[in-house]
């Protein structure tokens, strides 16, 4: 089936029972045992609850994986991943990823006796440069955050295998429906699930898929055992939103490349970062890689001023964090997104004090195109 009916399709198995199309809500913490010795198959909702796991079989069916796994949140995920390696082990990273994940890594498990390595993983080769005999693991953001550099995971993915190392792919940026890592030969997808996959800005979650069912079975053990796991009611809104994830990717596509086409000419704007644009570096990777170039823009503006004025000005385009949902958001990652790296890092990477991230949204791109002229303006609201 074509990855968008798979999407559509989520849960729809699951109530056998009533027939329902839509996955019950099981809000509840405990379940009845029939008999000593018996069970219906769950327990306790840390460990298994119908709406969870109706989430979670459908992620691993849009991912080609043995098994999905729900979290509270995109962090608590790559936490639990974490708990696959031990003290004295090593890991190579995305130089220019998200500020979050870098303080999970470098400020709570650094202080755990695992060691970080960050390395421009559009750079197959400084990957291959940064292994040393204690490395275990990449964490390789597919589209990189803000910078959107693509990573060529068949690649990564072949180098990991040849050296005993696990490849984790943060995907949050493109999902399953425009890249399959899992295909291509990484161990793990994770996700920050409140993005693109929910959609809507009204859920926190996080998504784990693993391709090898012992490595599966580790996953699941940390997860159960840290129980940082989804709610019922959280999990209902991510299976809500994945059904739409086609046409929602779709339409934010389409209005991304016009909203970088318009940036690009705009002679207030210095520098567009979109890989839909034929000039970006990564451009023909993704042609041949995935299914589309993704809803995420960042861009420099000329003056410094402009930073302020466009983040107050802007009426459709909301200044606010996160990103992926039909609503279109703008953020200043130096501050914002990214404000735990080091500032001499950030210059270096070019994270820098005149660059916007815009999450390209559903509403009528004309309509975005003239928000964002008439912020550039400085016209009053």
């Amino acid at each position: 089936m074509n990855i968008a009916t798979t999407a559509a399709q989520i849960g729809l198995e699951r109530e056998s029972r009533t027939g329902a199309v839509t996955v019950p809500i099981y809000q509840t913490a405990t379940f009845r045992h029939p008999g000593l010795g018996q069970s219906t198959g769950y327990d306790y909702s840390r460990s298994g609850n119908p709406t969870r796991q109706a989430l979670e079989e459908g992620l691993a069916r849009l991912e080609g994986a043995s098994r999905g796994f729900a979290y509270a949140s995109g962090m608590a995920a790559i936490t639990s991943l974490m708990f696959l390696f031990q003290q004295g082990d090593h890991l190579i990273v995305t130089e220019d990823l998200y500020g979050g994940s870098y303080r999970l890594f470098e400020k709570l498990f650094q202080q755990f006796g695992l060691t970080f390595s960050y390395v421009d993983t559009s750079n197959v080769e400084l990957v291959r440069q940064a292994i040393r005999p204690n490395t275990r693991a990449l964490f390789v953001e597919s589209l990189t955050n803000p910078l959107l550099k693509v990573a060529d995971v068949g690649a990564l993915a072949g180098l990991c295998k040849a050296n005993d190392m696990l490849c984790i792919v943060d995907n949050t940026f493109l999902t399953p429906y425009l890249l399959r890592c899992l295909d291509l030969g990484a161990d793990i997808t994770v996700y920050s699930g409140s993005k693109y996959l929910a959609g809507h800005n009204d859920v926190v979650c996080g998504l784990v898929a693993v391709k090898d069912p012992t490595l599966a079975e580790k996953v699941y053990f940390h997860q159960n055992g840290a129980g940082a796991v989804l709610g019922p009611q959280d999990s209902w809104l991510t299976i809500r939103g994945i059904k739409t994830l086609g046409l929602r990717m779709d339409r934010q596509q389409e209005n991304a490349l016009a909203l970088a086409q318009w940036l690009e000419q705009h002679p207030q704007v210095g520098r567009v970062y979109y890989p839909g644009l034929p000039d970006h570096p990564g451009h023909e990777l993704m042609q041949h890689q995935c299914g589309g170039f993704g809803a995420m823009i960042a861009f420099e503006v000329t003056d410094p001023a402009l930073v302020n004025q466009l983040l107050l000005k802007t009426q459709l385009i909301s200044f606010a964090e996160s990103l992926g949902g039909v609503e279109s958001l703008i953020t200043f990652p130096q501050v914002q997104t990214h404000a735990d790296i080091e500032p001499e890092k950030l210059q270096r990477l070019g994270i820098n004090h005149l660059l916007l991230r815009l999450s390209v949204g559903i509403e009528d791109k004309d309509d975005l195109i003239a928000d964002l002229a008439q912020a550039f303006e400085g016209e009053d609201a």
